[in-house]
């Protein structure tokens, strides 16, 4: 009876896999994201950054100033402003400054690049469940402990433990994802769980700014902290008791060949190279906006609370993006190829370019009207690209090059916007934003443009002739899917009977092992 029970619920493991995954990822990316929002108030408590004249009242709005508070350097002058004898500004720690850049940026990248390579080499080698259970584990406790840090120098080590785990997040679960989940469904499911970023990163808005000053027990910041941190924990324990090791199926390009495969060979192919250049390049316009959203909004409209309207825009709307994007490149790819799939990139990157240039020159209304409309179309290219990456890169090396593909993203993706603050000193704040932020999806747009040209189109219909005299015999039913003779070292030498080529010039796809081809 038991047995029989699991046999008919069976079918929800994958969504179950897909939810566990994601989950665990956007409470890791939460911990990632939660010093943007929480640095102010964790700046004044520990000692660290920049300390700047701020306004310190909501109750005037702007215009209704003499003077803006950021006018003041000299802190005796930002205490003597009133308005009617209150006291408007103030003389604090901003949240900013270098330590703050090495906080959010070098100390995580650092290690999460690096380890990102590391576990994903031990990905394609070991048991993937197993070890991302250990990964959630380690970042779990890493940023539960970050609530009860007492000096500046705990937060940066705590945040590289957190990157050394949160690192192994994508290429294990990427794996994972690829061996449970069709083709047909491959880029929608890659879009999702690669939302988790765009998750964490909007849920820290009202996470960060209101629980905080809510002040629960008197702990303010912490809580943001150990709420999270208990998130992760949990889904750690449901990884490691719940879920099972897939067994590793050849998909895309590699769904037929089994010979030696050289890493240098599959990283240096030009489609390969230009994917990732054009990752890099829109992932550093998103950085760029995710580092300096709350900054910006607050210095440009200081009396108005966005944190609501940021939060809705990345979380509803972004996951809309999200979703559309991935059905649509599913629905075109098994008519297009894998083409099809860096089309959609290029096309969506091109429809939020504008309304991205729109979010920073616009007053808040429109600024997050047009920041909805390019979270739309934006948020479409991350689960595609990895949609795209698993496809063209053969089963023996996949985990080790999304870990390469990674650290090179992050390191320019994440390092690149270190130079906004000195094009601000030149062409003012929001210009140097706008470049950064907008004109990197632009230039992310033309990559993906000629990155399409370099992939595989649509593949000819196979018929009964081109695929043997006898349509009828098991060894000639095949799996339509992507030719994947790409990867053939120069060693490799097919029998006569297994060259791939049939009399009349046609490449034959090869039949695999009813365990590697089914997709459920």
């Amino acid at each position: 009876m038991q047995s029989s029970m699991m046999e008919k619920l069976s079918f929800l493991y994958k969504p179950y896999v897909l939810a566990v995954l994601t989950i665990g990822y956007i409470a890791g990316e939460l911990g990632h994201y939660l010093i943007g929002v929480t640095s102010k108030a964790t700046a004044i408590e520990l000692d660290y950054g920049d300390q700047a004249c701020q306004q310190n009242h909501t109750d005037f709005l702007r215009h209704e100033l003499p003077a803006q508070c950021a006018e003041f350097i000299i802190e005796h002058e930002c205490h003597q402003q009133h308005i009617n004898g209150t006291v408007y500004c103030e003389w604090n720690y901003n949240g900013l400054g270098l330590e703050y850049q090495l906080l959010a940026g070098p100390s995580f990248i650092a290690v999460f690049t690096v380890m990102g390579v590391v576990l994903g080499v031990a990905a394609d080698r070991y048991n993937r469940v197993r070890m991302l259970f250990v990964c959630t584990l380690v970042f779990a406790v890493a940023i539960l402990l970050q609530g009860t840090v007492k000096e500046y120098w705990h937060l940066i080590l705590l945040r590289m433990v957190m990157a050394a785990g949160e690192a192994g997040c994508n290429p294990l679960a990427t794996g994972i994802m690829s061996d449970i989940f069709p083709e047909s469904k491959r880029a929608l499911v890659m879009a999702i769980f690669n939302w988790g970023i765009y998750g964490g990163y909007g849920i820290a808005f009202p996470v960060g700014r209101y629980i905080t000053k809510l002040d629960i027990g008197g702990l303010g910041w912490r809580v943001c902290y150990y709420g999270t941190g208990v998130l992760a924990l949990i889904m750690a324990v449901l990884t490691g008791t719940t879920l099972r090791e897939p067994e590793r199926q050849s998909i895309g390009e590699d769904a037929a060949g089994k010979a030696k495969i050289n890493l240098v060979k599959v990283l240096l192919q030009p489609r390969v190279l230009l994917l990732v250049l054009a990752a890099s390049i829109r992932h550093s316009g998103g950085m760029t906006f995710a580092y300096n959203a709350d900054l910006y909004y607050n210095i440009y409209f200081p009396d108005v609370d966005l944190g609501w309207w940021l939060f809705a825009v990345t979380i509803g709307i972004g996951s809309i993006g999200v979703v559309v994007g991935g059905i649509v490149s599913d629905k075109v790819v098994a008519k297009m190829g894998i083409r099809s799939r860096v089309a959609c990139l290029a096309i969506s990157q091109l429809l939020a370019t504008p309304f991205a240039f729109g979010s920073v020159y616009f007053e808040p209304l429109w600024a997050m009207i047009t920041l909805g409309i390019s979270y739309f179309f934006a948020e479409m290219w991350f689960g595609i690209v990895f949609a795209v990456l698993v496809e063209i890169v053969p089963l023996q090396v996949r985990s080790t090059t999304i870990g390469v593909f990674l650290f090179v993203m992050n390191n320019i993706g994440g390092n690149l916007p270190i130079l906004v603050d000195p094009l601000a000193k030149a062409i003012g704040y929001r210009g140097s934003v706008m470049f950064f932020y907008a004109g990197f999806y632009g230039i992310s747009t033309v990559l993906f443009f000629i990155t399409m040209f370099f992939m595989d189109g649509p593949k000819p219909e196979e018929t009964a002739a081109t695929i043997g005299h006898d349509p009828t015999s098991h060894a000639n039913h095949v799996e339509m899917g992507h030719e994947n003779n790409t990867f053939q070292p120069d060693d490799y030498l097919p029998s006569p009977h297994a060259n791939g080529h049939t009399p009349n010039g046609h490449r034959n796809i090869v039949s695999v092992r009813p365990s590697e081809s089914s997709r459920l």
